[in-house]
Order: C-alpha cells, then sequence, then structure tokens
C-alpha cells in the first residue's frame, strides 16, 4: 500500500467512523455532503491534470500505487474524496460542540472584503506564475461567490480552518516532503511564489481553504434547495 494511500486512509477513518455518533449523527447528511465532494471533485481534478500535465507539479511514484486515472495518480484522484469529507466533518463537529463559534456578519464581510483584495492583488501582480494566479483567482470567486449567496457557513469556518488546519500541517507536510525522504508531490518553483511554511508552499493553505469552503458552500446551497 502506497504512502499516499495510508495518508488518506488515516484522513477518512476517524470522520467516518464518528459519522455514526448519536449526537452527531453525520451520516444524515450524506445525502447534502457526498453530491458535493463529488462536484466540486470534478472541478478541482480537471485543473489537476492540466497544471500535471504542463509540469507544474508532479507525483513522486516511490511513493503511489502506480494505478492511474483520467492521467492522475489514483491517490490524488481519492485526495478530493477524503480530505473534504474529514474537514466537512471536523467543521461540522466544531458547530455542533461549540455553536457559538461563528463571526458577526458585518465582521465576517469585513474580512472577506480584505482577503478578495488581497486575493486580486496577488493573482494580478503574480500573472506569469500559473499556480499562484490560479489559486487566488479561484479563491477570490470563491469569496465573491460567499458574498452573493449571504453565506452563513463562511462566518463560522473563518474560525474553524484554523483547527482544519492543525491535520492539513500533518498531511500535506508529509505530501510535500516534512518527515520523508523525497516529497510526494513536488511543485515547480518557477510557477509559484516559492515560499514554504515547512515544506508547504504556501498557496496551498489557500488552495485549501477555497477547495474545502466551496464543498461548505455546495451543501448549505443544497441544504436551502432540498
Amino acid at each position: 500500500m502506497s504512502l499516499y494511500f495510508i495518508l488518506l486512509i488515516f484522513t477518512g477513518i476517524v470522520p467516518l467512523s464518528l459519522s455514526f455518533d448519536k449526537r452527531m449523527q453525520f451520516y444524515k447528511q450524506w445525502k447534502y455532503v457526498l453530491p458535493s465532494i463529488f462536484i466540486v471533485a470534478a472541478v478541482f481534478i480537471a485543473f489537476d491534470i492540466y497544471f500535471t500535465k504542463q509540469g507544474y507539479w508532479g507525483f513522486n511514484a516511490r511513493y503511489l500505487s502506480g494505478i492511474k486515472v483520467l492521467n492522475l495518480p489514483l491517490e490524488e484522484c481519492l485526495f478530493f474524496v477524503f480530505v473534504p469529507y474529514a474537514s466537512i466533518f471536523l467543521h461540522e463537529t466544531f458547530r455542533e460542540y461549540f455553536p457559538k463559534m461563528i463571526l458577526r456578519k458585518r465582521i465576517s464581510y469585513s474580512i472577506i472584503y480584505m482577503l478578495i483584495i488581497a486575493g486580486v492583488l496577488l493573482a494580478v501582480l503574480n500573472i506569469d506564475k500559473s499556480y499562484t494566479l490560479y489559486i487566488f483567482t479561484k479563491f477570490t470567486f470563491v469569496l465573491i461567490l460567499a458574498i452573493l449567496s449571504d453565506s452563513k457557513a463562511i462566518r463560522s469556518f473563518l474560525l474553524t480552518f484554523f483547527v482544519i488546519l492543525i491535520p492539513f500541517l500533518i498531511v500535506n507536510g508529509i505530501l510535500t516532503g516534512s518527515f520523508i525522504n523525497e516529497e510526494v508531490v513536488w511543485y515547480n518553483n518557477a510557477e509559484n511564489l516559492g515560499i514554504r511554511i515547512f515544506t508547504i508552499p504556501v498557496e496551498d493553505f489557500v488552495y485549501a481553504f477555497t477547495l474545502i469552503y466551496l464543498n461548505l458552500l455546495l451543501v448549505e446551497q443544497l441544504k436551502k434547495r432540498y
């Protein structure tokens, strides 16, 4: 079993086993969560295929199973299922146990507007860096969606994201070379800012925020609709 796949199993096994907890009963949200995960995964995987083909990032065969789906390692495709599921579960758990963990609308919107300005500036100033341009453009777009949809989820996610960052630092740290001899996922530094926190490109933090919140936003909209 590949290292990448082992990381995914450890990422998903606890949230999945606790989904049937009597208090959380997270499995009842599957009708919203699972469609969201697969829809968002399809979008991110499409870009992943393109950027891998362009050589903006790639994968170390030493830590992979060798199975490919749409020219991507199977593990990479599963990443967009396991990680969002675990993150949404963690977000909902904190909402359940700490219901007051939510920002006032005015404060959250002030933060969002500042993040949008930062996202636009970083995208415009780094048009020559494909990964930076891609992720900050998508980040900005998702934040605009949060405002247009009057999202309540963003008001709590701006706080729970810092909790989600704890397992993220471990998992993504290993994937980018922390604690192991070689990285599982390598990056072409000519296409990003070249700034790393431990071994993690700073763009990956924005990538994680965008991936997880886009799932939460879609879950929120599905709940409203159905």
